[in-house]
């Protein structure tokens, strides 16, 4: 069942209720008596239990098979520049101290 938010249209007041969705919404403030209005919520947090909400559930086999060599190895490449981009155009030039 979810939770409804109201707000009253005289004295502001808000409040929630919790019914279910078949019921009629509110109509009166339980502080003043006079009409309200039901808010748009956000809503309830989805929670994703279990395996398969993962694209890294559905990888094959040979695939987790490379990923643990190349990860026991330390030849992910992960944190590197690509070749030829090491010192590129966004990078700050370095200069050199001259000594004479």
């Amino acid at each position: 069942m979810p939770t409804y938010e109201y707000r009253c249209k005289r004295c502001g007041h808000e409040f929630e209720r919790f019914q279910g969705i078949t019921e009629k919404p509110l109509r009166r403030c339980p502080k003043c008596g006079k009409a309200v209005e039901r808010l748009i919520g956000t809503g309830a947090g989805i929670i994703f239990k279990g395996s398969g909400f993962y694209q890294t559930d559905y990888r094959s086999e040979s695939y987790k098979s490379k990923a643990r060599s190349e990860s026991a190895a330390g030849g992910s490449g992960s944190g590197s520049a690509p070749k030829g981009e090491g010192a590129g155009k966004d990078a700050p030039a370095q200069k050199k101290k001259e000594t004479k």
